[in-house]
């Protein structure tokens, strides 16, 4: 904490350029996060046009030229975001610095790998800063209180999700045993994806029980699958429940650019920084 206390302050023309960015509490930072929205979704949908065939064929040059032109937009945009921080590599490694940059990489890509610039269409996550820009602090810190709560709960879920593929594996093998390949059953491995499917209660039909054990069998899986669900979400909403005690903003460190401050905090609790 004591390096981050002698921080130096960023110069005023950062200063700016942070303020501009990352808040939207004035007209200017309003303004550039809206227009930065309004292009994410012209950008998505030159890319979803550029999927249908018919225009490929009409428009592919300048639905080419388009795309190039928002990446080159945006490529600038990650990198003055870089600058307008005083830890880039903190933010470079964030939830928002990695989406930004998995945003530009496609169309890079795509100059070496066929039709990977069609996975510009993650940039629809940066949308997220929607709820920032128009003021909808409830909806802000919804957002925020799910993911701290499965944030607090992944190794609970982690936990689960072990014992869960045990039994799978269990269930597999003994169906395999059971039912044999000639009721399609072909390998443990084919019988564990039977029981992930039946578990689950998805239920493909591609592969069902013939005997009377399988299909008894089956009908415990599907039951005890109802059952599991309820587990998860139990210790999801536990979390959330404690998560809720806590009040939070959105102004961003000038740092690290993380959000989610307590409303009455003077340092960021992610970097240490001076907010």
């Amino acid at each position: 904490m004591s390096s981050a206390l002698h921080e130096r302050p960023l110069s005023s023309w950062r200063a700016k350029l942070h303020e501009i960015i990352f808040e939207a509490d004035t007209p200017a930072g309003k303004a550039f996060d809206v227009g930065l929205i309004v292009c994410i979704v012209l950008s998505t949908l030159c890319v979803m046009l550029d999927s249908m065939r018919e225009l490929r064929t009409a428009y592919g040059a300048t639905l080419n030229r388009l795309e190039w032109g928002f990446t080159l937009l945006f490529t600038a945009e990650y990198l003055v975001r870089l600058v307008a921080v005083r830890r880039p590599l903190k933010y470079a490694t964030s939830f928002y610095g990695i989406v930004d940059l998995l945003s530009i990489l496609p169309t890079y890509l795509s100059l070496w790998a066929a039709n990977t610039h069609y996975l510009l269409v993650i940039r629809l996550l940066r949308i997220l800063r929607i709820f920032r820009v128009l003021k909808l602090t409830t909806y802000v810190g919804e957002a925020r209180l799910l993911t701290q709560a499965i944030q607090a709960s992944r190794r609970k879920i982690g936990v689960f999700f072990f014992a869960i593929l045990t039994l799978v594996v269990i269930l597999g093998s003994i169906m395999y045993v059971v039912e044999g390949e000639s009721n399609g059953y072909t390998s443990i491995p084919r019988s564990i994806y039977w029981a992930i499917v039946t578990l689950t209660t998805v239920g493909y039909g591609d592969i069902s029980p013939k005997t009377d054990l399988g299909q008894f069998i089956s009908s415990l899986v599907m039951i005890l699958g109802y059952a599991i669900i309820a587990v998860p979400t139990g210790i999801v909403t536990v979390e959330m429940a404690n998560a809720f005690r806590h009040a939070s903003n959105t102004q961003a460190c000038p740092s690290c650019a993380a959000e989610g401050h307590d409303n009455d905090a003077v340092y960021c609790k992610y970097c240490g920084s001076r907010l």
